[in-house]
């Protein structure tokens, strides 16, 4: 499967810049991050995607909204490969505003509140990144989907860390990171 990133936040752009939780709760992107959904959805077209798996931030559903469309394939919405809730960016949308916002897509399965109202320790990333492993190895199309996830999410999956709009593969069939360094 392929995971990418988001592209770049408000979050992000602020952060970036101070090292400082700006306090932006479920930001969007800005236009770089626009432009870095655009051009992920021209350099996936040559990819086998049969459907994008996204978390519910906006910053994601922003990023996979127009690969989908340029791929045409279906959006499946997806908790478990949220960010993991460490800032106030990670303070999500109540899952009502989001189907208001998003009426093409189907959030009738996830809560209301779907983040956590704590911080997240890190061995809960992980623990979420070895479930959602098992529940794609167990597909025979786990090739085919594209997940577009967050940094801390997919460094759990990987052990790696990219940017905004980058993307690597991952195979779920394959041993987790032995170790990974939770530094951004």
């Amino acid at each position: 499967m392929i995971l990418l990133r988001h592209g770049q936040s408000e979050f992000n752009l602020h952060f970036t810049a101070t090292r400082r939780d700006p306090g932006i709760k479920d930001p969007p992107l800005t236009p770089l991050g626009r432009a870095q959904a655009e051009a992920a959805s021209v350099a996936l077209q040559h990819e086998r995607v049969g459907r994008v798996v996204v978390s519910p931030y906006t910053r994601a559903l922003e990023t996979a909204v127009p690969i989908a469309r340029a791929l045409g394939v279906p959006i499946v919405i997806n908790p478990i490969v949220r960010e993991r809730c460490a800032f106030t960016c990670d303070i999500g949308t109540p899952r009502r505003e989001l189907a208001r916002v998003w009426p093409e897509h189907d959030f009738a399965h996830i809560d209301e509140i779907w983040w956590p109202s704590v911080p997240e320790a890190a061995a809960s990333v992980i623990d979420r990144a070895a479930l959602f492993r098992a529940e794609m190895a167990a597909l025979a199309d786990w090739s085919d989907a594209l997940v577009v996830s967050h940094w801390g999410f997919i460094l759990a999956m990987t052990g790696q860390s990219v940017a905004n709009g980058e993307w690597l593969r991952c195979d779920p069939t394959a041993p987790p990171p032995a170790t990974i360094e939770w530094r951004r």
